[in-house]
Parts: C-alpha cells; structure tokens; sequence
C-alpha cells in the first residue's frame, strides 16, 4: 500500500493579493517562522510561504465571490503546533501584531487535550493553530500496531 506522508502543499485564492500577503507575512513569516518566495504561473503573481513540512500558496483569484466556510470547499485550515505552551504564545503573538485571534484555550469538547486559537483571513478563510494531541501522537507512533 502506497502511504502519504504528508500534505506537498495547499493553494489559496484569495481578492487581493497585497492585502493576504501582508496578512500571511505576519501570521505565517513572523509568528510561526516559514519563509517566502513568489514566483508567476500563467502571467498571475504567487506568493508561497513554506516550512520544512509544506507549502502554503496564495494566487490572484478569477472571478467573482466571496469564501463561505458553510459551502461546499474548505470549511477551516488548521496548523499544528509541538506544544500548548507554542498555542498560547501564537496567540499572543498575533493578537500583538493585530490579528484578530481567540485568546488560546482548552476546548474539550474536540478531545480532553485540544488547546486552539481561531482567526481568519482577509477573505474569510478560516484559521486555526492547535497543539500535538496526544491522540495525534499516539496515531503517529503506534500507527502499526492500532491496525485498521
């Protein structure tokens, strides 16, 4: 069986390319460390931010519209971080950059472990940091021995 490893990267449309990229360049380049590039595909502008594990990909949308979380697409992306200690300091972190983020808390109702801060973007796309659950973990390291 051929087994994915992780996500290569995701692509975001978004209405106005300088808006997200000032947007992105704090949340994803200042806060959580990825870097940045741009390059062209088709004559339209890309701004990728990307860390050792993946790419995130803004592009100049076509069209009309706005995003609506509650229609069929990307209801919410959300990025993990090592430790609750690395949510609360996220969440900090934007919240002083201007970022409209959730102050970080225990959301027990996902699992007895899950701390998360939510905010949006510029389009409406739907953010959120959590931490490694140890439900996570344990799926990560025992994935053989939990079978199907």
């Amino acid at each position: 069986m051929i087994e994915v490893t992780g996500i290569d990267h995701i692509y975001i449309t978004v209405s106005d390319l300088a808006r997200s990229q000032a947007f992105y360049d704090t949340v994803l380049r200042e806060v959580l460390g990825f870097r940045s590039n741009s390059f062209e595909i088709g004559g339209d502008r890309h701004v990728q931010y990307y860390n050792r594990h993946f790419g995130y990909v803004l592009r100049p949308r076509r069209g009309s519209g706005t995003h609506d979380p509650y229609s069929p697409g990307l209801h919410h992306f959300c990025l993990r971080v090592e430790s609750v200690d690395d949510v609360v300091a996220a969440s900090k972190a934007l919240r002083a950059a201007g970022i409209d983020a959730s102050e970080a808390h225990l959301h027990p109702g996902y699992a007895p472990d899950y701390w998360a801060t939510f905010f949006t973007d510029p389009d409406g796309v739907r953010l959120e940091i959590t931490n490694y659950r140890a439900e996570r973990r344990e799926r990560h390291d025992r994935w053989h021995e939990l079978g199907a």
